[in-house]
């Protein structure tokens, strides 16, 4: 094989690889005498169909196959005798005009990874903001939980239903005289106020009682999705068994074992480790803006620019998800449109961190376990159902690009460990507020276009001539929201406070209950893929 460097730029490279046509037909000799023995055909015995017959059965299959071989193995050869570590899959032509006989001659270009002098970790400083999770934050949480887990009691015969009260009714509705499907049933409950039931209805029960009788008229919304009702005018006569009125939850021991737990000591334990876990996530966010900061500020050299590219695709993507959500999506675009350079930056930065704590790795010795990795593999493959599970670990197995991309946010985890042993680290005891404020202030310094600030991630995992590094934003380290396209921009890095939710209502059936649900129904977190 013949190699002739046609471009040498920076980081960017390209070859002209020759092979002799001699080398390709010599290799499918070979395979034909290999497979000669297991080849049948009509005249002959098993193992003695001459070679040239066997060539011209499967001559086309075969050439097909062992070019594919050759240049896989040619490009190989490149990597080894250049020493080459190729930043992304090498881009790979066949010039055209190319047919059995005749030298193969491929265009290989890629992008090499840079050179990357090792930092001086000595004198790492940072500091560590940390917030004790008190008694009465765990006894808030405690309320909270509490606080949600409403029960209610019957009211005296003589208590007027006011919002927020429950009524237990019969009804059963009926339009121009015919009762409808779904239309009645007993014993329901319903909050008033609650946006439970189609508008109007549980307006008209505002100050009924226990034991009273009413009929109220009410229009379906011309969007229901009953066609036999939408728009439609219709009655539903009510009895009312019971008023009933919301009680006090107490946050006693009896209230902790209705949870299924042993006292209120073991609900308070529960709960303060949350707390704490939640903030240690927040400390350790802080903590790594800090460090990639520091990094990011003494370290300024090439990347390779295909690396760039993947990275700030996957941003905008982001970007463009988040301004499909704003209230003005055409608005949000265009702002974010306007900062273009902006998050071309922060993707820049991130692959030149990415590459940097790479090389830190590599010189100290940080690596993951077959262990760690056979885990996360297996992890990632419960995001898919079962016919899809092993093609997955077949893919993982086969494609070391797509190995280094699951392995990378580990090993950047384990690196950045790694350099918070070696800091010297000073605590500071601050309120969460605070702690929130200062990676808030963090977003907004690195959001200013004129410094040029990203979003404090490294993308890639350095690797080797046969792996191109990737690696995916995390939940950690997203692009800030800049000032001027905030509501458009990717998820805050600082975890939002802690909010408890009522447990979700069951959906309404026609069959039981009158409407639809008014309000929508709270978006859970979507699954992965």
């Amino acid at each position: 094989m013949q190699i002739k460097e046609t471009t040498n730029d920076g980081l960017k490279r390209a070859y002209k690889l020759t092979i002799p046509a001699a080398d390709i037909a010599a290799r499918i000799d070979a395979e034909v005498k290999k497979i000669a023995p297991q080849v049948k055909m009509p005249g002959f015995r098993p193992g003695k169909v001459p070679a040239n017959l066997v060539k011209k059965m499967h001559g086309e299959q075969l050439h097909a196959q062992m070019v594919n071989d050759v240049i896989r193995e040619s490009i190989d050869s490149l990597m080894q005798e250049k020493k080459l570590r190729p930043a992304m899959q090498p881009t790979i032509d066949l010039e055209e005009g190319y047919e059995e006989g005749k030298d193969a001659q491929l265009n290989v270009s890629l992008e090499i990874l840079p050179d990357v002098a090792t930092p001086d970790l000595d004198g790492l400083k940072l500091e560590k903001l940390t917030v004790p999770v008190s008694d009465a934050k765990v006894d808030e949480a405690v309320r909270n939980i509490a606080d949600q887990q409403k029960s209610y009691k019957d009211a005296p015969k003589t208590k007027k239903a006011a919002e927020g009260d429950q009524l237990i009714i019969d009804f059963s509705g009926s339009v121009d005289g015919v009762e409808f499907e779904g239309g009645k049933a007993e014993g329901a409950a319903l909050v008033i106020g609650s946006g439970q039931f189609i508008p109007g209805f549980e307006e008209q029960l505002t100050g009924v009682k226990t034991g009273d009788e009413k009929t109220i008229t009410v229009t379906f919304p011309a969007d229901y999705p009953a066609e036999n009702l939408k728009g439609k005018d219709a009655q539903f006569a009510i009895t009312v068994q019971q008023v009933k009125v919301e009680t006090e939850s107490k946050a006693d021991e009896e209230f902790a074992k209705s949870l299924g737990l042993e006292s209120l000591d073991k609900l308070k334990e529960l709960l303060r480790g949350q707390l704490e876990q939640e903030t240690n996530g927040l400390t350790r966010t802080q903590m790594k803006r800090q460090l990639l900061d520091t990094l990011a500020a003494g370290h300024d050299f090439a990347v390779p620019q295909g690396m760039v590219d993947a990275e700030f695709d996957q941003i905008w993507a982001q970007l463009e998800q988040e301004a499909a959500k704003d209230e003005d999506p055409a608005k949000a675009m265009k702002e974010i449109e306007s900062e273009r350079d902006d998050y071309r930056n922060i993707a820049e930065r991130r692959v030149r961190l990415g590459l940097l704590l790479s090389e830190i790795g590599q010189k100290n010795g940080v690596e993951v376990t077959q262990q760690e990795m056979a885990m996360l593999t297996q992890q990632a493959a419960q995001q898919y159902r079962n016919e899809d599970r092993e093609r997955f670990l077949q893919f993982i197995a086969n494609e070391p690009m797509a190995a280094a991309q699951l392995r990378a946010p580990l090993y950047e985890d384990k690196v950045v460990d790694f350099l918070f042993d070696k800091a010297e680290v000073t605590e500071r005891e601050v309120t969460r507020e605070e702690l929130e404020a200062a990676i808030e202030a963090e977003e907004v310094t690195e959001a200013k276009p004129a410094k040029k600030a990203a979003a404090k991630k490294a993308p890639a995992k350095k690797a080797d001539a046969k792996k191109a590094p990737a690696k995916k934003v995390d939940a950690e380290e997203k692009p800030a929201a800049k000032p001027a396209a905030k509501k458009a921009a990717a998820k805050k890095t600082a975890a939002p406070k802690a909010a408890a939710k009522a447990p979700a209502k069951p959906a309404a059936k026609a069959a039981a209950k009158p409407a639809a649900a008014k309000k929508p129904a709270a978006k859970k977190a979507p699954a992965k893929k």
